[in-house]
This record gives structure tokens, sequence and C-alpha cells, in this order.
């Protein structure tokens, strides 16, 4: 027997002891003259070649052994990953849904500072008194809520101490596993890099979400007696939740349910499918930036107009559209007006989604496309009936509640429907 471990230090497995017989059981042409032929003056010479020899091959082999331990631990951990990623994603999506019942009962001012690892909430009264006392020295307090008691306070703190603590509990339980995962050479160098920008947007999240708040607590020069944090960083907050949310989904949907793809069809259906694939990354795109322009709504209160549909005002344009100074200043600080581009964008995004769920029934698609599509098309539906809704009855907080949350739904219906076309033949 010979020892071979101390031979190769660069190699990831340590054998404690293996047969000579059985490394040198290679093709010959691999072999050394000398040790086939066994010209040796001394036993020395012979093992000072044969520890050569052992050496080159063992190096030689680790990294093939070492790249099947990394394949082998992706394979393993390929099914947890993807739950973890799932759960990733619905935390991300609870998250959205918590941040706009904060906004919608206007809690997101309550907590005046911010630290990275969190706030302690406060537990007897008098440490309630010095918190609310810090809440007073704002602008929300003096020009809208002057008259606030101590247990209204309470509730508005909890549900912003909520929404801040379940953003960091989002990124416990991103980074632990994630951690876990990577010493483990469970990722893949693509998911490496998708891990990395995970954690990336996390931190940006936490820390523009702390840039938002801070519009809402600086005083003003105006006369204006509504207090909002602007609704570009809103908007902006909101938009990075979404991307990260659809990034963590698609990645999970890799993990847990692959692509399948079609075969036995002529060019010209495949030619087909892929431009129903690239009119499905349209309408996701499209239910994308509605959603933002009705975050830029939220911002401004601007569901409190117009109360009516589908005219407004009993105008299909109403007079002040274009009030503000300068003219592009409507699109964005003109309630009115943003409201009018939501409306547009919204009935653009149904009437194009509405047209891929028609062409799907002329198309030859994967097996779960189609199911994707009519789920798609009967969500964009809802989502609009809903819209209406929270519009005629002047935003209530359900319903509200329930349009924002629509508007996410809808966008994973989309990216799992674009998940299912990425695997379509070549031509």
């Amino acid at each position: 027997m010979f020892c071979v471990a101390k031979l190769c230090k660069t190699t990831a497995i340590r054998f404690a002891s293996v047969s000579t017989t059985s490394l040198l059981k290679k093709p010959q042409n691999l072999i050394p003259r000398e040790l086939r032929r066994g010209a040796f003056n001394n036993c020395t010479a012979r093992s000072t070649v044969l520890k050569k020899f052992l050496h080159s091959r063992l190096c030689s082999e680790a990294g093939v052994i070492s790249t099947r331990l990394k394949s082998n631990a992706v394979a393993r951990y390929k099914k947890a990953i993807g739950y973890w990623l799932l759960t990733s994603s619905g935390m991300v999506f609870v998250a959205v849904i918590l941040g706009g019942v904060t906004r919608l009962t206007e809690s997101g001012l309550s907590m005046v500072t911010w630290k990275l690892l969190g706030e302690r909430m406060p537990r007897t009264e008098e440490e309630w008194i010095a918190e609310f006392s810090k809440y007073k020295q704002f602008p929300e307090f003096l020009l809208q809520r002057p008259d606030m008691t101590l247990t209204e306070f309470k509730f508005i703190y909890f549900m912003e101490y909520a929404h801040r603590m379940w953003g960091r509990a989002i990124g416990a339980v991103f980074l632990l596993p994630a951690v876990f995962f990577w010493t483990r050479g469970a990722f893949t160098p693509q998911m490496k890099i998708r891990i990395s920008a995970f954690g990336g947007l996390i931190l940006a999240q936490g820390l523009f979400g702390w840039y938002m708040v801070k519009s809402g607590l600086e005083k003003k020069d105006d006369d204006n007696t509504v207090v909002r944090v602007s609704q570009y960083r809103l908007a902006t907050h909101l938009s990075l939740a979404f991307v990260l949310y659809s990034l963590f989904l698609w990645s999970s949907l890799d993990h847990l349910l692959p692509a399948e793809t079609i075969s036995n069809i002529s060019n010209n259906a495949i030619k087909n499918a892929r431009k129903f694939r690239m009119f499905a990354h349209s309408c996701k795109g499209m239910v994308f930036f509605t959603a933002v322009s009705g975050a830029l709504l939220a911002g401004i209160d601007g569901g409190l107009v117009y109360n009516s549909f589908p005219k407004m005002a009993d105008k299909w344009i109403p007079d002040d559209i274009l009030a503000y100074k300068p003219t592009l200043k409507n699109f964005t600080e003109n309630p009115t007006t943003v409201q009018f581009d939501h409306r547009i964008l919204g009935i653009t995004t149904l009437t194009l989604i509405s047209t891929l769920w028609i062409l799907s029934k002329r198309r030859t698609l994967p097996p779960r496309a189609y199911i994707a599509t009519n789920a798609l098309a009967t969500m964009a539906w809802l989502q609009v009936i809903l819209g209406i809704s929270t519009l005629l009855m002047y935003v209530p907080v359900p319903l509200a509640a329930s349009h924002q949350s629509g508007s996410l739904v809808l966008l994973s219906l989309a990216v799992w429907l674009t998940h299912e076309l990425k695997r379509l033949p070549k031509i």
C-alpha cells in the first residue's frame, strides 16, 4: 500500500490509502515508460518516478472530481433553493401589501428615525410618550393632526413598525440560506450573479424606503397643508419591490417548474410562437408601467378626484388636464393628468392582454402556457374591475389594498407566462 494523500495538497478529496496497482490501471500511453518496463537500478529511483507520476495524475483529476462534487451539490440543493426563492418572493409580496396599507392609513411618517438593524418598539407608557413627542415636531402632526391622541399614534406607529420589521425579516430569510448554499457549492456561476443582485436590491430597497420617508418629514416652504412623501420616491420604492419580486419568482420557477418546450411542429408555427412570446413580454412591461403610474397616482392622492367612470366629470378629457406650468409637470404632479394617464394605461394593458388571449388560441405553445394565458386574461379583467370600484367608492382601504395587490398578482402571472415560453425551439 502506498499513501498518496500527501502527494497532492491541491486536491479537494483526501485519500487515506490507495493501492498503487489501482492507480496504475490507466491507458498504457499515460504511464511513464520507465514504470512500464521496470528499468530501475534501485528502489529509490523507482519510488521517485512513481511519486511524480501519482502526483501528476491526482492533480489532473482533482479538477474533475471537484467539478463533479459541485455538480452534485447543485442538483442536490436545486429544489431547496427553489422553495427558498419562492418563500422570499412571497415575503416581498406581503411587504408590498403592508406598504400599501401603511400608505392608505397614513402611517408611514409615524417613525421619524431609522436604523439599519431595526428600532426597538416602545414598551412603557413613558417610552410611548417620548416617541409621540418626537412625532409632534414634524409637519404631519403640526399641519394635519394637531388633535391626535396617544392611542391613535400607537396605531399608526405599529403599522409602520410592522412594515419595517417585515422588510428586515426578508433580509434575514434571504441572507442566512444564501450563505449556507454558497458555502456548500450549490450555486452555479450564473446563480451567484443573481444572488449578489438580489442582496443588493434588498439593501437598496431598505435604504430607499427611508429616503422616501425623509421627503415627508422635511419642512416645506409652500402653503400646502397636506403632508406627503415624494410621489417620485414612492414610485421608485414600489418599482424596486416589483423588480425584486419578479426576479425572485422567475428564479424560483427555474428551480421548481422548468419551462417546457414544443416539438414536431413546422418552422412557421415556431416563428408564430416566438412572436407570441415577444408580445407576452410587451404585455408584461405594460403591466409593470401601469403599476408604476398607479404608485404616482397614490402618491398625490389622485384617486380622490373625478370619481366617475368612464368619463371624468361628464367629459372624456377634463378641462384641467394641462393646468400646471410647465406642461411636463402635469404628467407627474397634476392629479387629473396622472389619473387620466393611469386610466389610459390600464385600458391599453387590458386590451393587449385580451388580444394575447385570443392569439393564444391560434398558436402552438407549451401546454402550461395556455393555462398561464387564461389566468393572465382573467386577472386583467378582475384588476380593472377592482380599479374602477376603488375609484367609484372614493378609495376605501380594503378595496385600494386589493387593487394594489392585484397588480402584483397580474405581474406574477405575466412572469409565469413568459417563463413558460423561454424554451421555444429555434428555427
